[in-house]
């Protein structure tokens, strides 16, 4: 449930135009609803500004709509990762206007578009075209939690020149989220170029010695770029919730 549901149905009460049982059925499931196979988080967006999101992966179909209609209920959005075509359909049956990415295997439902919180921009940029299912997954997840994201895809270092033409854009940003496999260099080379945050994530594309993002992983630890911090391989929702949370805070240069 959102805050400005609780501050209306206190607002609601007080004026005589609902009674207490009413209210105390509209709070009941806080703060979680428990469905036997899962505990919904309904009180999660309260404490954090994000709702509970569903990694659909490991779920069937059943219970990835029940869920979802928990999470609506409680005032959405609705975000579903990972999720696999069975479980995007009969999400799509469900909220027919909801969209379904299978480059990115998300699926995501609004009532209403996210209102912009965030100071500033924050930009995704992808290394290759390869990267784009992660990338995407992280811009995704920072638009709905409220913010205002641009993408930049495949301007990775094996040609620098295609980055260098976007350094306008990139010293716009307040926060950049950089995805690359491979190597994983590309967040240093960004690190280097602008004096915002970056939340670096490495994908398991590449070849064998990239040993699936090992290789990406370590590069990016070990970067010499000042103001670079890294999530998990492939994870691109913890990098758009970080750089989601870095934006909403109060900056005197940014925003």
């Amino acid at each position: 449930m959102k805050t400005e549901q609780i501050r209306k149905l206190l607002e609601l009460v007080a004026e005589g135009n609902m009674g207490t049982d009413d209210a105390f059925e509209s709070l009941k499931h806080l703060p979680f609803e428990n469905l036997g196979f899962a505990h919904v988080d309904t009180h999660r967006s309260l404490r954090t500004g994000l709702p509970e999101v569903i990694f659909a992966e490991s779920k069937i179909p059943t219970q990835i709509v029940e869920i979802a209609e928990r999470i609506v209920a409680a005032g959405g959005p609705l975000l579903a990762t990972r999720c696999k075509p069975e479980g995007a359909a009969a999400l799509k049956q469900r909220f027919p206007k909801g969209v379904h990415d299978p480059l990115c295997r998300t699926f995501h439902f609004e009532e209403e578009p996210a209102v912009d919180k965030g100071q500033g921009l924050i930009l995704v940029i992808s290394a290759g075209t390869s990267d784009i299912p992660v990338a995407g997954e992280a811009a995704l997840t920072a638009r709905l939690m409220g913010n205002r994201v641009e993408t930049l895809y495949d301007v990775g270092v094996a040609g620098v020149h295609r980055l260098l033409e976007h350094r306008a854009l990139m010293q716009s940003a307040r926060v950049i989220v950089v995805v690359a496999g491979m190597e994983g260099a590309l967040p240093s080379v960004v690190g280097g170029l602008v004096a915002c945050p970056i939340v670096a994530v490495p994908t398991s594309v590449g070849y064998g010695a990239s040993f699936h993002g090992l290789s990406a992983l370590l590069g990016m630890l070990n970067s010499c770029a000042p103001g670079v911090s890294v999530v998990n391989i492939d994870n691109g929702f913890g990098a758009g919730v970080v750089a989601g949370l870095i934006n909403r805070e109060q900056s005197s240069e940014h925003g």
